[in-house]
């Protein structure tokens, strides 16, 4: 997989991006702009323009059209966010999406808060599970090369 270029890697390789930026914790630089190109997107966010149609197609995002330039609104980029942010989490975009349109129900600021809470907590236990059944397999696999290398060694002298 090291030698894939950009364009051959899969989408779910391009996160660029840390945590506290998709929170919002390090501050907006573009707080004041309404509308953001696909470069823009890009680069801000370090995914392909690929990536951003790919999103488009799946009805995650849904920029308006200006000939054939796609801009992107605040709300665009926005969801672009929070689904880079599900993505590191490690939630499906079926899943990112949707925690996203529950915004859109009656009280759904507050019902995506605690629905996401829930599923962060559900997540946090997958991984931690699948982080351990991964220590397990490590540990087997140095067990087992240790093996394989002794018999190597037995069978050399």
């Amino acid at each position: 997989m090291a030698n894939q270029t950009a364009a051959a890697r899969p989408i779910e390789e391009e996160i660029g991006v840390d945590v506290d930026f998709l929170l919002g914790l390090s501050g907006d630089p573009h707080a004041e702009k309404e509308t953001f190109r696909i470069g823009d997107l890009s680069q801000e966010f370090g995914v392909t323009l690929r990536t951003l149609r790919f999103y488009e197609d799946r009805g995650l995002l849904a920029p308006a059209r200006r000939g054939t330039t796609r801009l992107y609104s605040r709300r665009d980029r926005t969801r672009l966010r929070l689904i880079l942010l599900a993505k590191m989490l490690g939630f499906s975009l079926t899943e990112a999406k949707q925690l996203i349109e529950l915004y859109h129900q009656p009280n759904g600021k507050q019902k995506q808060l605690e629905v996401s809470l829930e599923r962060f907590e559900e997540q946090r236990h997958i991984l931690l599970e699948q982080k351990r059944e991964i220590e397990e397999s490590i540990k087997a696999m140095d067990t087992t090369i240790d093996f394989v290398r002794s018999r190597l060694d037995s069978s050399a002298n």
